[in-house]
């Protein structure tokens, strides 16, 4: 019986807090950033992220590391704004490159086939 090929890429995200049109009030940091390969997220040594931002990007994450289509203002809009409607934080989600991962490593819900 032929294995068949069960690899899958999503695209590496960098997600750094930018300045907005207005003055930060939460804890942000200009520079900061986290890292994004699959699953796992990194942050640089000795630098923390905020939960409050970090629970409004989670839901996009996965979209921005699948393939979208051109025309999708997924694939074009880069910014998004802090959560709380006073700050003027900015986090800038980057496609900075690509994993691949083989289904059978992430889940054991077998392939059709």
């Amino acid at each position: 019986m032929a294995e068949h090929n069960d690899e899958f890429t999503l695209y590496d995200l960098k997600v750094e807090v930018v300045e907005g049109d207005r003055p930060m009030i939460c804890n942000h940091q200009v520079g900061e950033y986290f890292e994004l390969s699959g699953e796992n997220l990194t942050l640089p040594p000795g630098q923390s992220f905020a939960i409050y931002p970090l629970a409004a990007l989670l839901p996009l994450l996965p979209a921005k590391q699948r393939t979208t289509e051109p025309n999708d203002w997924m694939t074009t809009d880069m910014e998004v704004a802090c959560p709380d409607p006073l700050c003027g934080g900015r986090f800038r989600i980057t496609r900075t490159g690509t994993s691949t991962f083989r289904h059978s490593d992430v889940t054991a819900v077998p392939l059709d086939g």
